[in-house]
């Protein structure tokens, strides 16, 4: 057995005859026996199983590897953005790099050269001597399709009628009078069926058929294949509880349902960010970020998530935090280019900008919004996020000389296309303890002290310790 994340062989040295395979002592395994053996020999060697997916480890995990030693085609049921397609395709990994398989040019699938189920690879066996019979190799990454329900039609992932052929005069009920869809396609294979509550009912039906007996009928005439393939599906809570949406026969037959969940923690929702975003803070137009500025960037995720204006059960994806944060880190770097500031530093003021990677993202409680648009549902998070993360930051390292700045009767006017020396010269000295509770350079850096100062203000603000007003896109802070 080739060990699952080994490279794949060069074919030229590989067998190119069913003899030839044969000499080998090649055995044959159904899909879910593959996966299963590869599955184990990873667990055995602590190998990282799911690269890239990050809080799962203790929860959805689990009971992925349990449902694919149980040998059980999977639903992953979790609200948008909780990786659910990418944990499926990452399935691939528990198959061999390459498999043999009956090289026929009339064969609709990859016929596992010692048990074919297509009628050529059986004729071909019963006729031909195994020296004449050519073997191809399947590569792993081809064994797995993938189809979005919406608009799915029997066809497509089943099969139909070919008419040219029932032309040609071969009769409705033979094998070769059908074209196959994309599941009998993937014999030996991975399929998934993406948002499967959004599948027509009777396509439905016909993948009922196909967990229950394994086999395909089209337009009533049965073809007996023994299909071998490990069927997943995805789907939203909300929509797969939703009575008639799912036919109960298919419910009933899919061996596991895999709950996907949000990040449980801030920190985890924040290494998610930064490993999707692909940022680059290089460049000759480099980016510094503070950690603050994370946080808040995540936290505008969490606090849409519970928000009572924002449709829980659609969900907020990553994809949200994502966006945002890109959207934050361009903003930045335009005043870098603009200013000539050098690196640029991600301020509270560069998060205005976010209705443009938000809008659309988010889907308003139609009950609970009382008619609140997008942009005022998105400010409300904003503010809550800003307020949670200050509010942290000072039960930590007290508000007395974080705010102590600030006296009574001070104007600050913030913008994201001011320059950071506006800030220093109203902020002459930075307080010791912003080093230590930012831990940034807020002292040494003037793009990081501005930073630093939007984020006081908006905080204390956000926490109705002073008031601001608005004129022309900059904010002024009153203390």
């Amino acid at each position: 057995m080739n060990h699952p994340t080994d490279a794949a062989p060069s074919t030229s040295t590989l067998p190119r005859t069913l003899a030839q395979l044969q000499q080998t002592g090649w055995q044959s395994k159904s899909v879910k026996e593959e996966i299963r053996d590869n599955l184990l020999a990873m667990l055995r060697g602590g190998e990282e199983l799911f690269p890239g997916i990050i809080g799962f480890d203790d929860t959805v995990v689990p009971e992925i590897c349990i449902a694919l030693l149980a040998g059980h085609d999977m639903l992953f049921l979790g609200e948008k953005g909780q990786a659910k397609s990418r944990l499926m395709r990452l399935l691939v990994r528990f198959l061999n790099p390459l498999v043999p398989y009956l090289d026929l040019p009339d064969s609709p699938v990859h016929d596992d050269p010692l048990h074919p189920i297509s009628r050529a690879g059986r004729r071909a066996i019963a006729e031909r001597p195994a020296a004449e019979i050519p073997i191809g190799w399947w590569p792993r990454d081809e064994r797995y399709a993938e189809r979005l329900a919406p608009g799915t039609k029997f066809a497509d992932v089943i099969g139909e009628i070919d008419p040219s052929r029932l032309a040609g005069g071969t009769s409705m009920s033979a094998e070769e009078a059908l074209h196959f869809g994309l599941i009998p396609r993937m014999h030996r294979g991975i399929f998934a069926m993406n948002e499967l509550p959004e599948l027509d009912e009777l396509v439905q039906v016909g993948l009922f058929n196909i967990l229950e007996e394994r086999d395909v009928q089209i337009r009533g005439y049965p073809i007996r294949f023994d299909l071998d393939a490990l069927i997943l599906f995805s789907a939203n809570p909300a929509t797969f509880n939703r009575s008639g949406k799912v036919i109960p026969q298919l419910k009933d037959r899919i061996g596991s349902v895999i709950h996907t969940h949000y990040p449980r923690d801030r920190d985890l929702g924040i290494q998610i960010m930064e490993q999707e975003s692909g940022a680059d803070f290089d460049g000759d137009f480099p980016v510094v970020i503070p950690y603050f500025m994370r946080q808040v960037v995540e936290q505008i995720s969490i606090a849409a998530r519970a928000s009572k204006y924002v449709d829980h059960q659609s969900g907020v994806s990553a994809r949200l935090s994502i966006a945002n944060y890109r959207t934050m880190i361009a903003s930045a770097r335009r005043r870098g280019a603009v200013l000539g500031e050098q690196p640029a530093v991600p301020r509270i003021s560069d998060l205005g900008h976010l209705y443009a990677s938000s809008l659309g993202k988010l889907e308003l409680d139609l009950m609970g919004s009382h008619q609140m648009t997008e942009r005022q549902v998105l400010d409300a998070v904003l503010a809550e996020a800003i307020r949670t993360v200050f509010e942290e930051y000072v039960e930590q390292h007290g508000l007395a000389e974080i705010g102590a700045v600030f006296g009574q009767g001070v104007k600050i006017e913030v913008g994201d296309m001011l320059p950071s020396s506006h800030y220093a010269e109203r902020l002459q000295r930075v307080p010791p303890v912003w080093d230590k509770a930012f831990e940034v350079n807020a002292s040494g850096d003037a793009g990081v002290r501005a930073s630093c100062v939007e984020f006081v203000l908006a905080g204390l603000y956000a926490t109705d310790r002073i008031s601001r007003a608005q004129k022309h896109g900059r904010i002024i802070y009153e203390v």
